[in-house]
């Protein structure tokens, strides 16, 4: 998912979300419990994107997310068994024996959201462990990074957070504009196009994406990917088609 500065032609991929919450699949509006809508079991939905032609998926345990310890271990497991392209995993993972498990485990990388704002060194500790490996997670409202669940700020900016975690080992950034999320009216590419140009690790993008032209909006502002929900499940683009949409503009 590497970047060379904002080209990311040839490398930009559009990675499917796979969100669980009490076992099933499901997306939030604006990361808000009480908002989901169900979209069925884990697996038969990692499925359904590999298909499609998936060349990775991102795993998010909301319960994990929203009370700080994994609340669908087993329906992840379930999903990590059955496929066989890379996987991102975020949502309760607070330590370091949490993130070496889940890599042990056979998770390719793991989300790192709310420990790593309260505890960064923990990105250094499991980079050191397994190198390229820690993605950290900065949710954004109102041009804040939050965290527990999107709820409490944490006083600093996107920019600011994505040099720490950079200098600190981290592999990646998982950017979800929470003001966008789950809403399917547009993402919003200014955002991204800063965090790219503040650091040197990838950039992938999340929130918001409704159409193909916002898939190649974020291809064009730098993202070496983007991680769709509503928009896949919803049906107002297939996954085949989010993929050629920014291979024909390579």
């Amino acid at each position: 998912m590497g970047t060379d500065g904002n080209d990311v032609r040839g490398t930009f991929e559009v990675i499917p979300a796979v969100d669980v919450q009490d076992g099933e699949v499901v997306q939030l509006v604006q990361g808000e419990r009480g908002t989901e809508k169900s979209y069925g079991e884990p697996v038969e939905a990692a499925q359904r994107w590999l298909d499609a032609g998936a060349e990775s998926l991102h795993l998010v345990d909301l319960d994990g997310a929203f009370e700080g310890e994994r609340g669908n271990a087993d329906a992840i497991d379930a999903v990590i068994d059955a496929v066989d392209v890379p996987t991102q995993l975020g949502g309760g993972i607070r330590t370091v024996d949490d993130a070496v498990d889940l890599l042990e485990r056979g998770v390719d990388r793991v989300i790192l959201g709310t420990a790593a704002v309260e505890t960064p060194e923990i990105v250094g500790e499991i980079s050191e462990r397994h190198p390229e490996s820690v993605v950290v997670s900065l949710d954004a409202k109102d041009g804040e990074v939050v965290v527990e669940g999107w709820t409490e700020g944490a006083g600093i900016s996107p920019v600011e957070a994505a040099k720490r975690y950079e200098d600190l080992g981290a592999a990646g950034i998982l950017f979800t504009n929470v003001d966008v999320e789950g809403r399917l009216e547009g993402a919003a590419t200014e955002p991204v196009r800063e965090l790219v140009a503040a650091t040197d690790i990838p950039v992938i993008a999340s929130g918001g994406v409704a159409t193909l032209e916002d898939v190649r909006d974020l291809a064009d502002a730098g993202a070496a990917a983007v991680v769709v929900g509503s928009a896949l499940y919803e049906g107002q683009f297939t996954l085949e088609e989010a993929q050629a949409a920014v291979d024909a503009t390579e």
